[in-house]
């Protein structure tokens, strides 16, 4: 393959992907970011004695980090460590239900079984008709671009397109799970998992059950330094190969002459290239960076999928019993979607993540403190007030956490940083500050997410949560690969 001249337009997760898996290929690659620092959401921050992970907070599907090193024969133990968690979150319902989800399947079943109606084979059969799920469409939605022809002549296609009835793609996750499992509190436990997506359980398709096969038989893991040693990891392997990082550098356009594109225009130059990847969120990418081309708008226009209010707290106490990363406290489900995706405000009632590292790593937390990461799921921003929606939802998260805790959390409080979807918006280019890029709402959505090319644009990419496959952390690594894949068969 004859060796190109790349440059990639942002430094997230996908972009850092893409980077490796182009400079293994051969390619002289660059790399512009216009923060100071890389990963995009995947990032950190230390204050007054505490860390914090800001982004992603459950690691999971870590052989897609595992084969960013194997692409680039360097040792992966050298760059990056990680332990595999016996117990992947702990539950707090309202009416005094707790559970512990383990990470062994039949455990799991098992303490179900004890705590739920449902019995131990229901559960086992939920998670294996998960499994089947998984199996019949993650080669067409997940591994390979939706946007070829050669995608669809395969044996895998044929085969889910076959059992396409049995997909529940005409009902809802929530109709699903509620003809399945019964059980109210067991229903909302499998309805959360359409939050990976950022969307609604009540509108996604009921296909979006295979999400907890990823979880629970892949497993969950905790990095060694936190989720933002993911980043550093990636970054500093992609260093090491030879890939060339431009930050504090914003890219103004990408520049195209007839039906290619040829380069970059930065603040004070062009950088010609052969191949232009843009990492950046796929609707700023065409307003701000491709002005001259016809947007798609069906593509741009589709809704948003969910985003984030994040507290990060230091706590002055240890909570011995939290003492896992992630607890989630179930609120009222119903009322914060209609909200989320009708109202555009938050509900009374929110369910709450709390993920805590310090217990793991002493250094996250002065000695007898915790650091908390606090989120709601929240509406992207499309104008709200949201310095009221921020005291609204403040008030009504330290009521909960106290009432279902029996401890005036507020007064425990050391430290606070807030992070919400304007700040998201600024930040990384998230347009509305959604997560996910457009929602999963509509059962045709991954269809409806942009391609990882263009294709009247010759040597035009597109990487990371906003395109093909979707966001997150595993989604992000294959939509790199995905891109990389493409370029090396056209090239």
């Amino acid at each position: 393959m004859k060796k190109k001249q790349v440059v990639i337009v942002g430094a997230g997760i996908a972009g850092i992907a893409s980077s490796i898996r182009l400079r293994a290929q051969g390619h002289n690659v660059s790399v512009f970011e216009a923060n100071a620092y890389p990963g995009g959401k995947l990032t950190a921050f230390s204050e007054n004695g505490y860390r914090f992970d800001m982004g992603p907070s459950l690691f999971t599907m870590p052989q897609f980090v595992e084969e960013l090193f194997k692409v680039a024969d360097k040792p992966i133990e050298e760059y990056f460590q990680y332990i595999k968690k016996s117990t992947v979150c702990n539950y707090f319902y309202e009416d005094g239900t707790t559970f512990s989800a383990s990470a062994d399947i039949d455990t799991f079943a098992k303490e179900a079984s004890k705590t739920f109606d449902v019995e131990a084979e229901d559960i086992l059969n939920y998670f294996e008709d998960s499994k089947r799920k998984y199996d019949l469409t993650a080669s067409l939605f997940l591994e390979k671009s939706l946007h070829k022809i050669d995608t669809y002549l395969s044996k895998d296609t044929l085969k889910a397109i076959f059992n396409i009835n049995s997909l529940h793609i005409n009902s809802s996750l929530n109709e699903y799970n509620t003809n399945t499992l019964k059980d109210s509190r067991l229903v909302q436990f499998f309805n959360r998992f359409a939050t990976y997506n950022g969307s609604s359980p009540y509108k996604t398709p009921g296909i979006m059950s295979m999400i907890p096969h990823l979880e629970q038989h892949f497993g969950t893991y905790f990095p060694k330094g936190g989720m933002h040693s993911i980043t550093m990891s990636v970054f500093q392997l992609a260093k090491d190969i030879g890939v060339d990082f431009h930050f504090n550098t914003k890219v103004k356009q990408i520049l195209t002459e007839g039906k290619k594109a040829t380069g970059i225009k930065l603040e004070d130059k062009e950088v010609i290239a052969d191949i232009v990847v843009s990492n950046s969120d796929i609707v700023p990418s065409y307003r701000a960076l491709l002005p001259q081309l016809k947007a798609p708008e069906k593509v741009l226009q589709q809704p948003r999928s969910s985003s984030a209010l994040i507290f990060y707290w230091g706590i002055r106490k240890e909570f011995p019993e939290l003492d896992l990363h992630n607890i989630f406290f179930s609120g009222d489900y119903k009322n914060e979607f209609d909200y989320i995706f009708n109202k555009k405000d938050v509900c009374d009632d929110p369910t709450v993540y709390v993920n805590i590292t310090s217990k793991d790593q002493k250094s996250d937390a002065p000695s007898g403190s915790e650091n908390w990461f606090t989120m709601i799921n929240v509406p992207s921003n499309t104008g709200q007030d949201w310095d009221a929606i921020i005291d609204k939802a403040r008030t009504n998260i330290l009521q909960k956490l106290s009432r279902l805790l029996n401890e005036d959390i507020s007064s425990l409080i050391d430290f606070e940083s807030i992070l919400e979807p304007r700040t998201i918006e600024s930040r990384t280019q998230s347009y509305q500050g959604a997560l996910y890029g457009a929602s999963s709402n509509n059962k045709y959505a991954a269809f409806l997410r942009h391609p990882n090319f263009k294709s009247d644009i010759k040597n035009l990419y597109f990487c990371g949560g906003s395109v093909h496959p979707g966001g997150g952390i595993p989604l992000c690594l294959l939509s790199g690969k995905i891109v990389a894949e493409l370029i090396e068969k056209t090239n």
